[in-house]
């Protein structure tokens, strides 16, 4: 076994990865860009190598920096994590030319399948079977509107480079072809330097179903599988194994189709063979194609731990220390149920853009798996990955274990960036996927349902308003003391467009009553919350801001009566919804434009947005430029005031 490794990632793999570490006794080394300075996996590292400024083409993407520090730090063995340069063989080179172990697989293994039309090609010849499409080297547009043609819409445009949802496009008929394709290889090119794309059929009732290989380089066994079928964007949100509905063929004809692709590729390491399944009729051994394999350890793999007990980190560095598989197949096998949930600072109203902020209160259930990289005061940087945790939950049954996860979810608090907690509440509670019924339609078939904020209610109301006063619970004896009458005032709180007055009137010791229109509250204090009808609450205050924790989040502003905020006519700008790079502008001043019509290209959180025109007129300016970076809420384009 090693005795220190360096850890080439950030967050919270970097800080799984040092948990194993630390239970095998491998001391730790971690490295970090500026905007990482405090962050959480350099205070858990042993040791932590500063490599430059926040872009990651300055810090995390430097090979050369990156094998320096483990050459400075006496480390024997370099684990990347997942991202960055996990799956870039060249990097692999680099180690091991500089005489150190690379925790994961080889060079040519990670080649052979780096581009998804040669992976596709290879598995045909070892036996697995693939997805109907387009491979070809042929990159013109005339071809591959040809290509998407003869295959049949609607289809899926993939960069062949790519990875989590990253040059992925969805197009149900010809008219939109010729648009997602300049998308998806500009998106593409930014990601991986690479354009290249492939085209696919798209099964109409897919679902995700992805299985874990683990393999020495000589021998490899599966882990089973998992169900990735909740999808938002082509990004991966609740994943769960075992899958439901499998049946014991499907899982043996699966497992070893993927035991096929690890073996045919030589594999050493933890890696993941993703397929798409037809579901339309049960889960069939007929029905399903490789996709892609990734030849890394995969986001969701702690539900894959629950359900078989192995640490695969620990497998990692087992064989990468020259072991060979510690269990056979025969040795493996699925005990109960598992649920990972994504928490990400992301707004789900506007389409599940990344946000950003202060992490100002964050709470986790004590009852659940919790894989994070940040802590409370961490801050959300326009930088990384916006993920906050993962939330893992295992029990005996699927239904036992989707109670676990309702209820974590429900105990899980974060305050002071917007998340997707509520999104991640609702869906967890979806009667579809509560019944097994899943597919990677289900989250758009209920978007309405799913990723609209409920309206706050008159408790949510109550208790932002006292929480504003300054009142906390439980009460001191003193609180709210007047010599002639009970001490009362007025609150004004406001949630998007909606304003809320409020009077609350302190009546007793522990007891408070709150007017909201024609609607009469007693809240009682109950240690550290408020409780009325029969229902409890509690609140935090942040900044301006007031977070009230219960069924759903609901977080009110409390503005300054001292202070009056001007309007911008959003019908009139288009402007930057986060902070992030300009990568292309399509029109100039004067220009016509219609609504819908793509105006500018935003590079953020790894992600691109098109900005398009919020109605039919006239542009009058263009402050946005290809290459600047710029914050949230700069206008980028002006269209001349509609008469």
């Amino acid at each position: 076994m090693f005795d220190k490794i360096l850890i080439a990632n950030r967050g919270e793999i970097a800080c799984r990865i040092m948990r194993t570490a630390r239970a095998l006794g491998v001391q730790t080394v971690a490295v970090y860009s500026d905007a990482d300075t405090d962050a959480l996996h350099v205070a858990q590292a042993d040791q932590a190598v500063r490599l430059g400024a926040a872009p990651v083409a300055d810090s995390y993407l430097r090979a050369d920096l990156i094998i320096q520090a483990a050459l400075d730090t006496g480390a024997q063995a370099i684990h990347p994590g997942y991202g960055f340069l996990s799956e870039n063989p060249d990097f692999v080179d680099a180690v091991v030319a500089a005489g150190l172990v690379f925790i994961g697989p080889s060079a040519d293994a990670i080649r052979a399948m780096g581009l998804k039309d040669a992976a596709k090609a290879l598995m045909e010849k070892a036996g697995v079977p693939v997805v109907p499409g387009y491979h070809g080297s042929d990159q013109t547009e005339q071809t591959l509107v040809a290509e998407a043609a003869q295959i049949g819409y609607p289809v899926l445009i993939k960069a062949v480079a790519g990875g989590g949802g990253k040059g992925m496009r969805l197009v149900e008929d010809p008219s939109g072809f010729t648009e997602a394709l300049a998308s998806a290889q500009s998106e593409a090119k930014t990601a991986f330097g690479n354009a290249d794309v492939l085209i696919e059929k798209y099964v109409t009732h897919p679902r995700h179903i992805e299985v874990q290989v683990f393999g020495d380089g000589t021998d490899a066994v599966h882990l089973f599988e998992r169900d990735c079928s909740l999808q938002r964007r082509h990004q991966k949100v609740i994943e769960e194994a075992p899958a439901p509905g499998m049946t014991d063929m499907m899982r043996d004809t699966m497992g070893d189709a993927a035991v096929k692709a690890a073996k045919a590729i030589g594999y050493a390491g933890a890696g993941t063979i993703e397929f798409i399944v037809d579901g339309s009729d049960g889960l069939r051994p007929d029905r399903f194609w490789f996709m892609e394999m990734n030849t890394r350890l995969q986001v969701e793999h702690p539900v894959t731990e629950a359900i078989t007990g192995v640490d695969l980190v620990a497998w990692q560095l087992h064989v990468a220390a020259g072991g060979t598989l510690p269990l056979t197949q025969d040795q493996l096998s699925i005990n109960g149920h598992s649920f990972e949930a994504r928490i990400y600072a992301e707004d789900v109203p506007a389409g599940f853009l990344p946000a950003t902020g202060l992490l100002s209160h964050l709470r986790f259930p004590t009852d659940a798996r919790i894989d994070s990289g940040v802590a409370q005061g961490s801050e959300i940087s326009p930088w990384y990955d916006p993920m906050i945790a993962k939330l893992t939950v295992h029990a005996p049954t699927r239904q036992d274990a989707l109670k676990r996860l309702q209820t974590a979810l429900g105990k899980t608090e974060a305050a002071g960036t917007t998340t997707n907690l509520n999104f991640l509440r609702k869906l967890a509670a979806q009667a579809d996927f509560a019944a097994g019924d899943v597919d990677t339609g289900l989250i758009a078939r209920h978007h309405d349902m799913l990723c609209t904020d409920d309206a706050a209610d008159p408790l949510d109301i109550a208790v932002a308003a006292i929480t504003a006063m300054g009142i906390c619970a439980p009460m001191g004896p003193h609180a709210g003391f007047a010599l002639w009458a009970p001490l009362a005032q007025s609150v004004t709180l406001q949630r998007g467009d909606d304003l809320f007055r409020v009077a609350v009137t302190i009546t007793g010791q522990s007891t408070v009553q709150a007017c909201i229109e024609d609607v009469v509250l007693t809240l009682t204090a109950r240690g550290p919350q408020w409780a009325a009808n029969g229902q409890r609450r509690h609140a935090v205050e942040h900044t301006d801001q007031i977070s009230v924790f219960g069924p759903q989040t609901i977080t009110f502003t409390h503005p300054n009566p001292l202070e009056r905020g001007g309007m911008t006519a959003g019908g009139d700008t288009v402007t930057a919804p986060m902070p992030g790079l300009i990568q292309d502008v399509a029109v100039a001043t004067g220009d016509q434009v219609t609504e819908g019509q793509r105006l500018v290209v935003l590079e953020a959180m790894k992600m691109e947005h098109i900005l398009r025109a919020p109605r039919d007129g006239t542009v009058q300016s263009v402050t946005a430029v290809t290459g600047g970076q710029v914050s949230a809420g700069d206008v980028l384009v002006a269209l001349e005031p509609d008469a």
